[in-house]
């Protein structure tokens, strides 16, 4: 028995044929318009939110400000999680600094392993008067804008083809419903004439 290949032909929608239905020609307006708004709306979408993104980020570094704070609570030499054999060099302990509005606060920060209770040790606080973590690197913050701007833009894409694909399964669905009205018309006819 030989096997029947099916050969694709491209734009069969759009092609004048006696077989092809409106709905199949709506059907593909609907993928056209879906890919074409979702590659064009995910790019715009991108961009929106990589720009968004970076000036979040450089309203976050604009705000971080560098001071110098006291160790105020003895630390360990260092700490080692034995489940995975990790050394860590940085241990959280209570500082006491003086912010940019000359209030002297107290918070816990990470400091290096081993510091002797006293000593001087860098941190970042916000505009607040908050301890923040220390400024990312330019790589880093390109980075960031980069996947997030990449995320925002795959995300609206999918759901712009997700909302074209409900649209056209509801056109597929109203055709084969008027199909099957035809075929009912159809079918009355032929069982009044053979009968």
């Amino acid at each position: 028995m030989r096997k029947i290949k099916r050969v694709k032909v491209l734009g069969w929608r759009w092609r004048r044929n006696e077989l092809r239905r409106h709905s199949d020609a709506v059907e593909a307006w609907i993928v056209l318009g879906a890919w074409a708004f979702a590659t064009a709306g995910g790019a715009v979408a991108g961009v929106a939110g990589a720009q968004t993104v970076a000036a979040a980020q450089a309203r976050d570094e604009a705000e971080r400000r560098p001071a110098t704070a006291v160790l105020l609570d003895p630390v360990p030499r260092g700490a080692r999680d034995v489940a995975i054999g990790v050394d860590y060099n940085r241990v959280k302990a209570k500082v006491r600094w003086t912010d940019a509005q000359g209030t002297i606060r107290t918070a816990t920060a990470g400091v290096k392993a081993g510091t002797d209770v006293g000593s001087t040790v860098p941190v970042w606080a916000d505009g607040h008067g908050h301890l923040t973590g220390e400024p990312v690197s330019p790589a880093k913050a390109t980075a960031r804008t980069v996947v997030a701007g990449m995320g925002v833009g795959l995300t609206g894409g999918l759901f712009v083809l997700a909302g074209g694909r409900l649209i056209r399964l509801r056109v597929e669905r109203r055709a084969t419903e008027q199909w099957g009205e035809e075929w009912e018309q159809t079918g009355a006819r032929w069982g009044r004439r053979a009968g």
